[in-house]
């Protein structure tokens, strides 16, 4: 028999909640201050420090996670989700944006052609979470609020994000085998000798002229 995949979650750090207390204090601070002071200047200077203390740590996490990814992974697929649209949702438009997806993606991309790995983008319409991975039936509407969820054909529990990752994983699978080709990024090359074949060990000899 063979093993199943193993599934892990990467939780969001979540730095900018981390450190909204931090950033709030030092706002509430600024707004008391008279404008044109030399201590309006000071508390602008702690704001700013505050938002580069958040952006650095955000950087470092998401440089460190794309490289761990890549180098452990020979092929990586990500989701060309629309950002703009999911930050109008309140409630989770900060953990959204704390996410960094675009950049994410970014970095994902060239360092999968730095270290001649596989790539690939999955549009935003692939019915990633609204399809069940047992059953194959589609929901029709998966609000982002909702993170686990039961088929109502099969009586399936999922975990959100769990169950996404098992239908790219089989569509990309599918789209291997029906192609029959070997997924290989461009400008790769196998390593080692190839095998003689009697076409290619024609190749460079000298032909008989024919008669």
């Amino acid at each position: 028999m063979g093993l199943k995949p193993r599934h892990r979650k990467v939780s969001n750090p979540k730095t900018f909640k981390a450190k909204r207390a931090k950033l709030k204090k030092a706002q509430r601070a600024l707004s008391r201050k008279q404008k044109g002071s030399n201590n309006r200047y000071k508390a602008c200077l702690k704001v700013a420090k505050v938002h580069e203390e958040i952006s650095n740590a955000r950087k470092d996490y998401i440089h460190k996670l794309t490289t761990r990814l890549v180098r452990e992974n020979q092929t990586i697929a990500a989701e060309t989700l629309a950002v703009k649209n999911m930050i109008k949702n309140r409630r989770l438009a900060s953990s959204i944006s704390d996410a960094s997806w675009g950049e994410l993606t970014r970095q994902l991309e060239y360092k999968c052609n730095w270290y001649g790995r596989n790539f690939i983008k999955i549009e935003r319409w692939f019915p990633s979470s609204k399809r069940c991975g047992e059953c194959g039936h589609i929901v029709e509407k998966m609000p982002l609020n909702i993170r686990d969820w039961t088929c109502p054909a099969c009586d399936t529990n999922h975990d959100r994000d769990v169950n996404a990752a098992k239908n790219i994983l089989a569509a990309l699978s599918l789209a291997v085998n029906v192609c029959g080709a070997n997924i290989r990024p461009e400008g790769h090359q196998s390593r080692g000798r190839l095998r003689e074949t009697p076409e290619r060990s024609q190749r460079g000899k000298k032909q008989k002229p024919k008669s």
